[in-house]
């Protein structure tokens, strides 16, 4: 089964399954809500999507580094805003799985309008920001940190879209500012590897071995502008990415 996942046609399948699955995982949250409430149901059926289809384009992935983060970040009394670069349409999900505390997104609202997967993200409590109308948008970051400084977790990708040649790209001030607002710890992390297992515009997935690694707590406070919070924060998520994929080239990663 394995030499198969491997094949061609098998990862030419593997884009077409993930749309389908993606609407049959819709429908399994919202249908779950009822019995074990909505956000049991996003982050379960949602771990679970993202494990199949790593299975299924035969991939898998690691983490490593949440074993030395503040203990009340790991075990949940103190929220956090965890920032990522973006490598691949994979990310959201697997970091589901690879964040051990429930951390929602934050969307575009017109997510919110779409049939199923909106629906299922919205009632999980994913944080929908207005971006056409600049008074809005303050509005939903003010509260949005209001959400955040009620031990909401979220997760951001600075980036603010996928990278589109594997490098990471310029960080967008906007998610400090609501670091800054909500006055919470942010967790650099990086994930590498995804680029190799589903890039932007692939029409197929290939086998391959997505890392999670966490760095270290950085606080708003600790930094005097919005610029210097943001250059620690991009310096820690470069140097992780970096040495990742150093080691993952000179075999050492398993």
């Amino acid at each position: 089964m394995k030499n198969l996942r491997s094949t061609l046609v098998w990862g030419l399948l593997s884009a077409p399954w993930a749309i389908a699955t993606v609407a049959l995982t819709a429908i399994s949250i919202l249908v779950t809500v009822p019995f074990i409430g909505a956000r049991r149901a996003f982050f379960g059926v949602g771990k679970w999507w993202a494990r199949q289809q790593l299975w299924f384009c035969n991939a898998s992935w690691h983490s490593s580094g949440w074993e030395k983060l503040p203990e009340e970040i790991k075990n949940g009394t103190q929220s956090t805003i965890f920032m990522s670069n973006h490598e691949s349409f994979l990310d959201p999900p697997l970091l589901m799985g690879a964040i051990p505390v429930p951390a929602v997104y934050i969307a575009k609202k017109e997510i919110k309008r779409m049939p199923l997967i909106g629906w299922a993200v919205w009632a999980a409590g994913v944080i929908f920001i207005d971006r056409n109308n600049t008074e809005s948008a303050l509005l939903s970051i003010e509260r949005a940190a209001e959400q955040i400084r009620q031990g909401k977790n979220v997760v951001i990708f600075p980036e603010g879209t996928r990278t589109k040649n594997g490098q990471i790209g310029k960080f967008k001030k906007g998610g400090f500012s609501l670091a800054i607002k909500a006055g919470v710890p942010i967790i650099p992390l990086a994930t590498v590897g995804g680029w190799d297992v589903f890039p932007k515009g692939a029409l197929r997935f290939k086998p391959g071995k997505i890392h999670v690694i966490f760095g270290d707590a950085v606080y708003p406070r600790d930094y005097q502008t919005r610029e210097a919070l943001m250059a620690e924060v991009e310096r820690q998520i470069r140097e992780i990415a970096n040495s990742v994929r150093c080691t993952a080239k000179s075999g050492n990663f398993v």
